[in-house]
């Protein structure tokens, strides 16, 4: 079920008949334009971002556990040890914290899917379908993606025996595929929402 926050679903066509359509058209414009931002706006970008930093963060303390297992000696071992436990304790509720995002992601779709199929308002349905939104998103996901892409097989390609540790390695990895995950789930979702608009509201016009 949709939280408490949510928009509520639209009421069902039966019901529709017996209700004001001014005040129903109202509510579907109102609803619309706050899915529409939840869906694709400022904050859910940033809060991609955030999260994206928060598992950056955590990995850090494991590369660092890696870095200090690698040293062999006792008090390395401890420290490890005091590193991975930090490492985790960030990282577990940070995997938290994606899957509240990805299940509250899903009931906004939900409801803007269910919102925009109870009615057509051109003017409100350009609002919605907003491909300046995607754009956005577009062009803000592909630096993470790209760098990330770079760190990833940069550093595994450039990577020389002696020179850099294994643990190191590994480290940069993980954070090139932190990055390119996140600018990855960044252009799906610009790329799922104009396919989305376009069969729902029909392509912009010029």
């Amino acid at each position: 079920m949709p939280r408490r926050d949510l928009p509520p679903p639209p009421p069902p066509a039966h019901l529709r008949a017996w209700l004001d359509g001014n005040a129903v058209r109202a509510d579907r414009a109102r609803f619309l334009r706050d899915l529409g931002q939840r869906a694709l706006g400022v904050g859910p970008l940033l809060l991609l971002w955030a999260v994206s930093a928060v598992f950056a963060f955590g990995w850090s303390f494991v590369g660092m556990a890696l870095m200090a297992f690698e040293q062999g000696d006792p008090s390395s071992y401890l420290l490890g040890l005091v590193f991975a436990a930090l490492g985790a304790g960030v990282l577990v509720p940070a995997g938290f914290w994606f899957a509240w995002g990805a299940r509250r992601d899903r009931q906004v779709r939900q409801l803007l899917c269910a919102w925009a199929e109870s009615d057509r308002d051109p003017a409100v349905d350009a609002l919605v379908r907003a491909p300046w939104r995607s754009l956005t998103w577009l062009l803000a996901s592909l630096g993470p993606a790209a760098l990330g892409l770079w760190l990833t097989f940069g550093v595994a390609v450039s990577a020389r025996p002696g020179s850099e540790t294994y643990a190191e390695v590994t480290y940069y990895m993980g954070l090139g595929m932190i990055l390119w995950i996140t600018g990855l789930l960044g252009l799906g979702k610009a790329g799922a929402h104009y396919r989305w608009a376009v069969r729902a509201f029909g392509a912009p016009t010029r």
